[in-house]
């Protein structure tokens, strides 16, 4: 398993309607993408849920890294780098996955969190917390799906869930899922990636 995501932070003026259409028109081009898990087209806007920005970010599980760079280098990538410029994309290592209670459930909202693998941690037993930590938010009334990834070169953890409704039992920074492309995430290994 393997998480990508991107942020393209726009004017606090951007009309945010142009990002809802694109996605209206495009969103459907990865329903059945080989090699991934799921795509989530999100969406912040400035003053909505406390968030600062506007900002549309897509998050993905990938199942391979063939159908990673098939998007990525393949043409389909090439179109929102047109759009917007190319922004930076972040890749993590997938740590763990669970489906929530709610997995059934149209995804309303996301949560994402990163944070930094403090200096000096143990890591089997950091890494141990940050899968029981997955399992426990996938528990969680209205949650869709829970996970959470590594980035070995920053360090950095992210912590990532879906939820069915408006108050998501999670700490990060909260996105409107404006579409859901999951072809493969019926096949994404659970638990523990290791």
């Amino acid at each position: 398993m393997h998480a990508l995501q991107y942020e393209l932070t726009l004017p606090a003026d951007y009309d945010m309607g142009i990002v809802r259409d694109r996605v209206a028109r495009v969103g459907h081009l990865l329903d059945d993408w080989d090699g991934l898990g799921f795509k989530t087209y999100l969406l912040r806007e400035r003053g909505v849920h406390g968030s600062p920005i506007n900002q549309y970010a897509p998050f993905y599980l990938w199942n391979t890294l063939e159908g990673m760079n098939r998007f990525l280098w393949g043409g389909a990538f090439q179109g929102l780098v047109n759009d917007f410029g190319r922004p930076e994309a972040r890749q993590w290592s997938g740590l763990a996955y669970e489906e929530g209670g709610a997995a059934g459930a149209r995804a309303a909202f996301a949560v994402r969190r990163r944070e930094p693998v403090p200096a000096g941690a143990e890591l089997s037993g950091l890494m141990t917390d940050v899968v029981r930590e997955t399992r426990r938010v996938a528990g969680e009334d209205g949650a869709v799906l829970a996970a959470a990834a590594v980035d070995t070169a920053r360090w950095e953890l992210v912590h990532f869930s879906l939820w069915a409704h408006d108050a998501p039992k999670a700490e990060g920074d909260v996105f409107q899922v404006l579409h859901l492309s999951e072809p493969g995430r019926d096949r994404l290994p659970r638990g523990r990636q290791w």
